[in-house]
């Protein structure tokens, strides 16, 4: 069973966000596959992560692409990892219980603390997770934009 983190948005948008967690992530050498809740999501996201930064973005692909095996962030609106991703970050809460026998190590819930019902949706996946034995932690943003567990 992965890993569960919760990371918590108070200060940042889930565009400012999602691009530093990840640009740090592969700098630890990890394989990802970001999960969003649907296709046009996947395509604003798959836009974003090229033009984040003016002089910089994530190397990163759909299925569309082509060769999605090598691709170190792998875009999605579903359940696949073909890129052998050893991360997952999910950005609808609600999905990130179905997890729980995902080949991945880590799961990354991203909510974003504006949206009462993603909220409630994180509260209840939270609740639902560790009754079922998993490992489960919350992280907040620190001052810096870094993230800071709390529980």
């Amino acid at each position: 069973m992965p890993e569960f983190r919760f990371h918590h948005l108070e200060r940042r948008r889930l565009d400012q966000a999602l691009p530093d967690l990840l640009e740090a992530e592969l700098a630890k050498g990890a394989r990802i596959v970001v999960q969003t809740a649907d296709q046009p999501a996947r395509d604003a996201l798959n836009e974003r992560l090229w033009t984040f930064r003016e002089d910089s973005f994530l190397p990163h692909g759909t299925a569309g692409d082509g060769e999605a095996a090598s691709q170190p962030i792998f875009l999605t609106a579903g359940d696949e990892n073909p890129n052998g991703a050893g991360l997952r970050v999910v950005l609808n809460p609600a999905e990130s219980t179905r997890y729980v026998a995902d080949a991945v190590s880590q799961v990354i819930v991203l909510f974003d603390a504006r949206d009462e019902e993603t909220m409630a949706a994180a509260r209840l996946a939270w609740k639902a997770l560790a009754s079922a034995g998993a490992s489960v932690s919350y992280w907040r943003e620190g001052d810096e934009g870094e993230w800071v567990k709390a529980r």
